[in-house]
Formats: structure tokens, C-alpha cells, sequence
């Protein structure tokens, strides 16, 4: 059986040889109208080169075909995020309330989703408290990450309290979370903490070499 040009794209695509893929999905998609993988991998390499408006049409098409599907509002609230992080601070205002909701409607479409709650997380505690930010709504994704992976859970309370500077805490947390998930964002977490925020040198290394052993 010849290749058709998606499953040549795919290959590329896992390659990173994202413009080739490019150009072969775009013409796959020509004679496959309704090839809505295709669309899906266009908006994923858009999101790699940070081309976010193309990101985001691509994303709309899915979300709007296939309603029901979290990861696809998720990933259109994920490139409206980017989107308004690029722009100016009075055009992103205007963008929130659509980043939110699009996170909340993965959240409550599927409710296993943890890309969705770990980017709610992120937006409350990040957005000011006068455009809806707030560490109680971050929290409570905080929660429900922790129902579904104790690992999650604990990286985003970690991820809470560094925010705050409540350095002591995040660290117990970070602990927690590398003693369950050993992995290298995990390390990575604690070990950042140590060498930027808690600024204890002994302890990265060590943190390091320990790892390393492993």
C-alpha cells in the first residue's frame, strides 16, 4: 500500500519537521475536507511555531464541529491563552472571559481532564483579582487534580505556594510529588525551587546526585 500524504505528515510531524507536515496536511486536507485529524495536527504545528491566530481558527473548527470534546476546547482556550499573553494588556483583558470558559468547558465535559484543570490552575493564579484571578478557584482545580494523580496534585499546590513565596510549603509539596512521580519534572520542579527561589545550593546538588543515581 502507498503512503498517503497524512501518514507521510504524521511522520514528519513526530520528526519536528514541522513546515514539511505542514504543506502535506494542507493538501491532504484539500481532497479530505472533513479530515478532522488533519485539522487538529495544522492547529497543533501552528501552535508550535507560535502562530496563534492560525492556532486558534483551527482549534474553533474542531471545538465548534465536535462540541463535546474537551481536549478540543482545551486546546482553543490553550492558544486564545498564548494569543493574549503576546498581545497588549488592554486587548488580552478582552480575550479572559473566552480563555476561562473554554477551560471550564473542558473541565466539566470531562471530568478526568487534567491538561484543563492544570491550566485553570495557572489562570487564576496568574490573572489579577480584579479580572476574576483568585487563589480560592485555584485551589479548588488544585483539589480535583489531586482526585485524579496525587502527583498533579501536589505539583499544583507546590505551583501555588511558589507563586505566593511560601517557599517552605512548595517545597513540602514538591517533596511529596517527587516521591510518588521520581520523574524528571518532578526533579525539575524541586530542584528550581532550591537553586532559584530557596537559593540552597547543598540541597539542589544533593537533590541532583540523588537523582542522578536513580
Amino acid at each position: 500500500m502507498a503512503e498517503t500524504d497524512f501518514e507521510k505528515a504524521e511522520k514528519l510531524y513526530k520528526q519536528e519537521k514541522y513546515d514539511q507536515a505542514k504543506t502535506l496536511f494542507e493538501s491532504y486536507l484539500k481532497s479530505n475536507p472533513n479530515h478532522y485529524k488533519t485539522v487538529e495536527f495544522l492547529g497543533d504545528i501552528a501552535g508550535h511555531q507560535k502562530k496563534w491566530d492560525e492556532a486558534i481558527k483551527q482549534y474553533k473548527v474542531l471545538k465548534t464541529q465536535f462540541p463535546k470534546t474537551a481536549n478540543y476546547w482545551y486546546k482553543y482556550g490553550g492558544a486564545l491563552g498564548m494569543k493574549a499573553k503576546s498581545v497588549n494588556k488592554f486587548k488580552a483583558l478582552g480575550m479572559i472571559d473566552d480563555v476561562e470558559s473554554a477551560f471550564l468547558t473542558a473541565a466539566k465535559l470531562d471530568v478526568k481532564h487534567i491538561d484543563s484543570r492544570w491550566a485553570l490552575v495557572m489562570l487564576y493564579i496568574e490573572l489579577p483579582g480584579i479580572v476574576g484571578g483568585s487563589e480560592a478557584k485555584a485551589v479548588k482545580y488544585s483539589n480535583e487534580l489531586m482526585e485524579l494523580s496525587k502527583v498533579d496534585g501536589y505539583l499544583s499546590k507546590g505551583y501555588i505556594d511558589e507563586y505566593f513565596n511560601r517557599y517552605k510549603k512548595a517545597e513540602a509539596n514538591y517533596i511529596k510529588a517527587h516521591e510518588i512521580g521520581n520523574s524528571k519534572t518532578t526533579f525539575q520542579k524541586l530542584y528550581n525551587l532550591y537553586l532559584n527561589k530557596i537559593k540552597d545550593k547543598a540541597k539542589a546538588t544533593k537533590l541532583k546526585e540523588q537523582f542522578e543515581k536513580k
